[in-house]
């Protein structure tokens, strides 16, 4: 039965993963190192291990299956490059510190003097126990709404996909040398599954739409929104309508 405090502990954790365990002692259990269990033996407690082993799996599986349908023109070869350098343990354990995973660990006492709460291994085998954990807690989908949620914008950086340019920095720079106003972006509509799904987003200047722009992402969205008003800045009649 876990404490009081632990639960609170746990919760803090769950929103950093924007997700919510029907069985909390999954999660206990992928932030338990087997340290934790050899020196609390009577409390009959399981480690981490098995759930690392099913989430290393699990955790190939959704970023193939979201690489595959992402970028669709890419070969099997740059397809397999962008998953070995996206599950790889330093990134894994780059995106375990963002989330703070370490403080949430059991660790036994010699581990947790040795630095086990900043250990490479130790979090990106963290990490994918706590995926492991999403999967058996809610399934598939869940758990690949959560962990693209956290990886999208890495796995498309490591791809060399759309990130080249800030579009929307670009154009923010461009209205306001122009006007005293900033662009807004809105969700004008959304399509798809939610594992799969297509965002549309509007560019609003001046109250007034100035593009629409479409991704797999709202990031992704505003970016080609952005673009599209760039490209039709250079219109030299849409210029001289627009700024004003």
């Amino acid at each position: 039965m876990l404490t009081e405090d632990r639960v609170k502990e746990l919760e803090v954790l769950q929103n950093k993963f924007k997700f919510k365990f029907h069985d909390i002692n999954l999660l206990n259990q992928s932030l338990t190192h087997k340290s934790y269990v050899n020196e609390n033996i009577n409390e009959n407690l399981q480690d981490n291990e098995r759930l690392e082993f099913l989430g290393d799996s699990v955790l190939s599986l959704i970023v193939s299956d979201y690489s595959i349908k992402r970028f669709i023109n890419y070969s099997e070869g740059e397809l397999t490059k962008i998953r070995a350098a996206v599950v790889s343990e330093a990134n894994l354990s780059l995106i375990a510190r963002e989330l703070e995973i370490g403080r949430f660990l059991l660790l036994g006492k010699g581990e947790e003097m040795t630095g086990g709460r900043d250990k490479t291994s130790l979090l990106a085998n963290a990490f994918e126990a706590v995926i492991a954990a999403i999967y058996l807690d809610s399934g598939y989908k869940e758990a690949f709404d959560v962990l693209i949620n956290i990886l999208n914008d890495k796995i498309d950086k490591v791809a060399g996909y759309g990130l080249h340019k800030d579009y929307k920095s670009e154009l923010q720079e461009l209205i306001q040398n122009r006007q005293s106003s900033i662009p807004q972006y809105k969700v004008s509509a959304e399509y798809g599954p939610s594992h799969e799904k297509i965002f549309e987003v509007e560019v609003i200047i001046n109250n007034k739409v100035c593009g629409v722009g479409i991704g797999k992402t709202k990031k992704e969205a505003e970016q080609s929104a952005a673009q599209k008003v760039l490209e039709e800045f250079e219109n030299t009649e849409f210029r001289s309508q627009n700024s004003d």
